[in-house]
């Protein structure tokens, strides 16, 4: 085809009339057929090139393998900084995207995103354990539910609809995505998270505001669908509360232009969350008594008094955070992580029937460590894959123990005697840990140990008083262990069938078993879970 385009041309050259010394038609053919030649030439020695470098480079990995993995790694690496491997999707859900027309728009063509996550579970225990010693602050104290009045993620014995999951996201315009989820219990209805991010500010910079998950550590910030138990480990439970660290605040976070992922960040928050972040704001206790009178009609008493507990307005908590992961290859994946945080107030009280009032006043700091590793065999729905993952978080808690009995209608007082009052400071420390590993056996199957620790140090208050009668005395406990066996049958991404087994060691010396099945399905424009 070009040679006949060139050839009328040519033709279309000569009818115009071409003055004598202008190139003849058999001249203009001969230049056309030396062109013809060089093109030819010319890609023929792209192609001789090519193969010799396809074969120079297989001789190299035959010959290398070692040594050459990294080179074609680094030529086939994007350049600039890297997306956390981790977390690779700016947004746990995307929606198509519309076409590049230049429009200011919502950016998707179906805005927001929907799905619905349905989750439930049968759970059957041996004994009726509470929550180890020395953790029963901020935990609802109905036996196993940990919290599970009102929303919660703690199990009971029989079956449990656990959750409905409902997630909203989506591109509000070219500079902020945004995300709304519920969780919907046979009880409630109660907002998980709700919060913007920014989408184009410069230099690696992104903005989070509303209520969120922290990123302290890994699993803080994954749901109930993300975890790989069904239940989750006791050091997000019970060090962080029951929701985890969930807040409403703001976080500022920096991706560093690095050859490597590396993330920094910074939280401003509230500050409510029981285990690092407990807040009551000062208020009345009251206290009503109904006793007889005169021909039994009763006389009815209310008992009301100032708690006189600090009454900071928020922001309260402060925290930071740091990601790393280094280049491991194609196959492999590893993150590394370190964070803390500082509250200015933990408050807790306990009233008792007697009237009389405990209160705990002060303030609080954590740090922790993260470890996730990955390994992706690339067998067929997941068979051979690895995951191993460990946090480790230790607090601190600086606080005023007080407690008071009603003297009258109107006035507390300090129990115990004038001499040595019950009033004390204290610092608890405690720690929590844990290790899991999930290994896919199969196809569409895996199988993951896990061993919860907490306490290992417990320095912390026990409810009781000490030998000489006094109240709010510190106690030196011991640790607490949970051992955990998993198996999980995922037909596809959306769907998860899984049965755990547990055992229960205590310090106090009770002990038991926990066996639970769950069913975790999802519905709707769900994008793939976190790398």
């Amino acid at each position: 085809m070009k040679k006949c385009a060139l050839a009328a041309l040519a033709l279309a050259v000569a009818a115009t009339g071409a003055m004598a010394s202008e190139p003849t038609l058999e001249e203009l053919m001969r230049k056309i057929e030396a062109l013809e030649q060089r093109d030819q030439e010319r890609q023929a020695r792209i192609d001789r090139l090519e193969a010799e470098l396809s074969a120079r480079a297989d001789r190299e990995v035959e010959e290398q393998p070692e040594a050459a993995a990294p080179r074609r790694a680094e030529r086939m690496a994007p350049r600039g900084p890297q997306r956390d491997p981790l977390d690779p999707a700016p947004a746990r859900l995307r929606a198509h995207q519309f076409g590049g027309d230049g429009a200011v728009t919502s950016g998707t063509a179906f805005n927001p995103a929907i799905s619905v996550i349905l989750d439930a579970t049968y759970a059957n225990f041996t004994d009726d354990l509470d929550e180890p010693p020395g953790f029963d602050f901020g935990h609802g104290h109905g036996g196993h539910s940990h919290g599970n009045g009102g929303h919660g993620h703690g199990v009971e014995e029989g079956f449990n609809l656990r959750e409905a999951e409902l997630t909203f996201t989506g591109s509000v315009d070219p500079y902020f995505d945004m995300m709304v989820m519920a969780s919907i219990s046979e009880s409630d209805i109660e907002l998980e998270e709700a919060y913007i991010t920014t989408s184009s500010l410069p230099s690696g910079l992104q903005i989070k505001a509303g209520k969120f998950l922290s990123d302290v550590g890994y699993i803080n910030k994954q749901h109930i669908h993300d975890w790989l138990f069904v239940d989750q480990p006791w050091m997000r439970e019970l060090m962080f509360g029951d929701e985890g660290l969930n807040e409403v605040g703001v976080q500022l976070s920096w991706l560093a232009p690095l050859p490597t992922y590396t993330r920094f960040g910074f939280e401003v928050l509230e500050g409510t969350s029981p285990g690092v972040a407990a807040f009551e704001g000062d208020g009345r206790h009251e206290m009503v008594t109904i006793l007889p009178g005169d021909n039994n009609q009763p006389i009815r008493n209310r008992w009301r008094a100032d708690k006189n507990l600090n009454d900071k307005d928020g922001p309260r908590l402060f925290t930071g955070f740091v990601k790393w992961a280094p280049d491991l290859g194609f196959d492999h994946a590893m993150q590394l992580g370190a964070f803390g945080g500082y509250s200015r107030v933990w408050q807790n009280e306990t009233g008792h029937s007697s009237g009389r009032l405990e209160t705990w006043d002060g303030d609080s700091r954590f740090v922790g460590a993260d470890l996730v590793y990955k390994y992706g065999r690339g067998g067929l729905m997941g068979h051979g894959n690895f995951v191993f993952q460990a946090e480790y978080v230790h607090r601190e808690l600086d606080v005023e123990y007080r407690s008071r009995q009603f003297t009258d209608f109107s006035t507390l007082e300090l129990t115990g005697p004038a001499s040595d009052p019950d009033r004390r400071d204290q610092t608890w420390r405690q720690d929590a840990f844990y290790a899991q590993g999930v290994y896919g056996f199969a196809p569409r199957w895996n199988a993951g140990l896990r061993v919860d620790g907490v306490g290992l140090t417990n320095r912390a208050y026990d409810d009781g008083r000490d030998s000489m009668g006094r109240r709010g005395m510190r106690d030196d406990l011991g640790a607490s262990w949970r051992y955990s066996l998993q198996t999980t049958f995922a037909p596809t991404e959306f769907s998860r069938l899984r049965a755990q087994l547990s055992y229960l060691d205590f310090d106090d010396g009770h002990d038991g078993w926990q066996f639970l099945l769950q069913y975790n399905m999802s519905l709707g424009v769900h994008g793939a879970h976190a790398f």
